[in-house]
């Protein structure tokens, strides 16, 4: 049985993960801080299975990640922790820095020297992939797609931390040898994301019959990839991608915000009509941009396709008609993340 180490499996992206590992039998040791987005109603499908060990912890914590190494031998650490909010990024960067650059170090760390202990075919096997975004890249004009030889050129608190967290995991590799992967993933969206990202927080907006908020002039230009797609891409790069190496990682699916938006109210007018048969576009407002907003993001995941045979296979359309649908038949998940019931059962909830 493999054994992974996945920080931040809690949150959206990397509980996805650990839904999908641990029902395929891998042993899972999952790490998260349950920070506002850690929500461990999330992982309720898989409470006391054998194979998933849930530890309340910080990756900066040195002597906590030296112990889990130390006493569970995972065979690969998957890093999804991050702050990753870019409006509490603005109001607040420091936390940023703090998780996404200091806790990666501290990750690194400890992983580096949990692999030099490694006998030979162990330090062969063992692999350290770190989760990223598109952001660190900046914003595109209106052609081009970002590659994995594109600069950095972060625009915001958060893509500037992501930014120094995969510097660091490169230098680890050029220095130490450390066999890193590196993914650079464009906008997620599926079950379980906090509803204060776009896609959740139109959704629960639009449900309740509310303003829906856009920013600008709604035509910032994403990328769209559903989450069940990018879990099966780190998976595949976990497996066969080559040490030191970047995949980039997207969903071919670019869509302006507020068509995305759109989208949104159109299927809820099917499903959950308005009364009086309002549609739902007539509630969009559109509020003023955010600093930094970045206009358009593509990814060129080519790589990634024809070195490793990944694709995604769920079109958008298909991905927000089954994300619609997940969030209105989970109505008591979104309610108790809206108002934070969930989190008053959480502290002393595992050790």
């Amino acid at each position: 049985m493999r054994t992974w180490l996945v920080t931040g499996g809690a949150g959206f992206i990397g509980g996805n993960f650990v839904l999908d590992a641990v029902r395929q039998g891998v042993r899972v040791i999952n790490l998260d801080a349950l920070t506002y987005a850690g929500n461990l109603d999330t992982l309720s499908s898989i409470q006391g299975e054998s194979n998933h060990v849930f530890v309340q912890g910080d990756i900066g914590d040195a002597a906590l990640i030296e112990r889990l190494l130390r006493e569970h031998r995972p065979d690969a650490v998957i890093n999804f922790a991050a702050e990753s909010h870019v409006d509490r990024s603005i109001d607040g960067p420091a936390a940023f820095v703090q998780t996404n650059v200091v806790g990666t170090l501290n990750l690194l760390e400890r992983s580096r020297d949990y692999w030099r202990s490694l006998d030979e075919v162990g330090r062969a096997e063992f692999r350290f992939l770190h989760v990223s975004t598109d952001e660190v890249y900046g914003s595109l004009g209106d052609t081009g797609k970002f590659t994995e030889l594109t600069p950095y050129a972060p625009n915001s608190p958060y893509s500037a931390s992501k930014a120094a967290s995969d510097h660091l995991v490169r230098a680890f590799h050029h220095t130490y040898g450390l066999p890193v992967v590196t993914t650079n993933c464009s906008n997620n969206y599926g079950p379980y994301q906090f509803p204060e990202k776009l896609i959740p927080l139109v959704i629960a907006k639009a449900v309740a019959g509310e303003s829906l908020p856009v920013y600008g002039d709604g035509r910032n230009v994403r990328d769209w990839l559903f989450v069940g797609d990018h879990c099966a891409a780190i998976r595949c790069v976990l497996d066969a991608g080559r040490p030191g190496e970047t995949y980039n990682v997207g969903g071919d699916a670019e869509r302006q915000n507020l068509a995305v938006v759109t989208a949104i109210c159109r299927l809820l007018d099917e499903r959950l009509p308005l009364s009086g048969g309002h549609a739902r576009e007539s509630l969009i407002t559109f509020v003023k941009d955010r600093p930094g907003h970045d206009r358009r993001y593509a990814i060129d995941a080519s790589k990634l396709k024809n070195e490793l045979g990944w694709t995604p296979q769920v079109s958008f359309e298909q991905g927000i008609a089954l994300t619609v649908s997940w969030y209105l038949d989970h109505q008591p998940w979104v309610r108790r993340v809206l108002d934070g019931s969930y989190r008053l059962e959480r502290i002393g909830a595992t050790a």
